[in-house]
């Protein structure tokens, strides 16, 4: 039952984080985490996306559009494979990710200590 609590802890933190990133960013986490991935790759897919963030496909293409819809992201059309669509972070969301300063976002420290 110990377990249980502390998993319960734990959501709890990161839940009450997930809140204070957004009201501080105006994104979720998963939309942040999505911004990660496309400024870690010049060319990602969704299905890229949905394995990295653990994410079913019907998610991933909603966060998709909603980043996309913020002017974030953008889509285009390999070159090689005219069936593949690819998705870049854009100008816009370079900003944004730099407008997060990682070193200065408080952690709660039951979460510092569950991603060590």
């Amino acid at each position: 039952m110990e377990s249980l609590c502390k998993i319960r802890d734990l959501y709890r933190a990161i839940y009450d984080f997930e809140n204070y990133f957004e009201k501080k960013y105006n994104l979720s986490l998963n939309e942040g985490m999505l911004l990660c991935c496309l400024k870690d790759s010049d060319r990602i897919t969704s299905g890229e996306i949905a394995s990295s963030l653990n994410l079913s496909g019907p998610n991933t293409s909603k966060l998709i559009k909603l980043i996309e819809s913020k002017g974030l992201m953008s889509r285009y059309i390999d070159e090689n494979d005219r069936r593949l669509t690819l998705l870049q972070i854009t100008p816009k969301g370079v900003e944004k990710i730099k407008s997060i300063k990682c070193d200065q976002i408080e952690i709660p420290e039951i979460i510092k200590a569950a991603i060590k």
